[in-house]
């Protein structure tokens, strides 16, 4: 299925690692809602995915139908429903994901910046911008090095000393 760069984003960041046996099922949940993801009765083109085993990824290419308040919130409660059944954390929106030699990190603010004072995260180190709006940001600006992303502003200090 082809997406629109303009298609909406939506990106969840688990405070944990799931495991390979959590991927399988959550992506399963997650096609199943997909297929059948509606806005006022109108079939979104809606995909999911799971990236680096700690990302949910929801895609709506608006261009056939937009999802709206009511579709949202429905992703929202699935969203959630996973939280519950696996334990983890998808709305901490201070915790800090980044990447260190193909692995994927998740940390807190305060442990981000311990290791930015201990030079183990430099300017270079690749975050994710979870931010991101579009399929095309998704593609282009999601994964920056720090000094590129939005990071950059709240640890500039721990960065320059």
């Amino acid at each position: 299925m082809i997406f629109s760069p303009q298609s909406k984003i939506w990106i969840y960041q688990s405070n944990r690692a799931f495991t390979a046996n959590e991927v399988i099922e959550i992506q399963q949940k997650l096609d199943e809602f997909t297929a059948q993801w509606t806005a006022h009765g109108h079939q979104l083109k809606a995909k999911a995915e799971i990236r680096y085993n700690f990302f949910i990824v929801l895609i709506v290419d608006q261009e056939s139908a937009n999802a709206t308040g009511c579709s949202i919130d429905s992703s929202v409660r699935v969203i959630k429903e996973i939280e519950q059944t696996y334990n983890v954390d998808l709305f901490d929106r201070f915790n800090v994901a980044y990447k260190i030699n193909d692995e994927v990190y998740v940390n807190s603010k305060e442990d981000f910046e311990t290791l930015i004072s201990i030079k183990n995260v430099t300017s270079e180190t690749i975050v994710f911008n979870n931010l991101v709006q579009t399929l095309a940001e998704y593609e282009t600006k999601w994964e920056v090095p720090l000094v590129q992303s939005w990071h950059n502003m709240i640890f500039a200090e721990q960065l320059n000393s």
